[in-house]
């Protein structure tokens, strides 16, 4: 935490602001060029001289909640907010609302893989673009639907049968864990941000739907899934083995999950003959 910085900071985005700017009175009088200090507490819901010794630099380790209340009440745009936590030593929140526009890096990315079965999706593992090849290998995307979250390769897994029929029997335990682990990072990861209706929603519905998600839930395991190895049964090619890869935007909304060949195996054979 760089508590002289982040003191800084607070004092120079209270003084650009304007009482109107904030659906304060302004009143006849001000000695300040921008809000006063005590019009900052009560907008963010804290005390007078918790904010004073925070803009005096006096070491107070603000809590996310306080962080996310400040930003509100300065009116910080996302670059400002994610600076501000920043400087208070946290993590840096995901946006409030999960953008559901394709990131334009990920997708100049996913066009230049021709080779390897990629595809976009959210960080709920929703489907948002992919190439031909994964479209061969795993099949078409779904359409999003209402709410959002049914698209969502996770939601699909626990409640669809027919969405784990390319994965080897013996394999699907270890895939729920899997998925289960990384949805309670991903809706931590949101919470941070001040809650998400989506991520809660979905959740419910899986715990009141699928025996297994809610066996998994419980036991409370997070592992953000990066890497992996698996197993998909094709028609067409058989059982064939890949190393999964994601890639993973700045704010963590999206990722680009590719299938590679292992070497040693048959894949990249199989892989070309399915792209053929």
């Amino acid at each position: 935490m760089d508590a002289t910085e982040l003191a800084a900071f607070l004092h120079s985005r209270r003084d650009r602001l304007r009482p109107a700017d904030v659906g304060l009175a302004g009143g006849p009088r001000r000695r300040v060029p921008g809000l006063r200090r005590e019009e900052v507490a009560f907008l963010a819901n804290a005390s007078i001289d918790y904010y004073i010794e925070l803009e005096r630099g006096r070491g107070v380790q603000p809590s996310a909640q306080m962080l996310l209340a400040l930003a509100r009440a300065l009116r910080l745009t996302g670059d400002e907010r994610d600076h501000l936590f920043h400087l208070a030593g946290h993590p840096a929140p995901p946006p409030r609302e999960p953008s559901r526009e394709t990131d334009p890096s990920l997708l100049a990315l996913l066009e230049r893989l021709d080779g390897t079965p990629a595809r976009i999706m959210s960080d709920l593992h929703q489907p948002l673009a992919q190439n031909r090849l994964a479209a061969e290998l795993l099949g078409e995307m779904d359409p999003v639907g209402e709410p959002s979250y049914t698209s969502s390769v996770v939601y699909r897994w626990f409640t669809d049968p027919s969405a784990r029929a390319i994965y080897p029997a013996e394999d699907h335990e270890r895939h729920a864990q899997s998925f289960v682990a990384d949805t309670r990072a991903t809706a931590a990861r949101r919470a941070l941000a001040g809650g998400d209706a989506e991520a809660e929603k979905m959740i419910a519905d899986l715990l009141d739907r699928s025996e297994v998600f809610a066996r998994l839930w419980e036991a409370r395991d997070v592992a953000v899934r990066r890497f992996d190895r698996k197993r998909l049964v094709h028609p067409a090619i058989g059982v064939i083995e890949l190393e999964c890869h994601h890639l993973f935007t700045e704010d963590g909304g999206q990722r680009l999950l590719w299938l590679a060949p292992i070497e040693g195996t048959d894949a990249a054979e199989q892989l070309a003959r399915l792209g053929g």
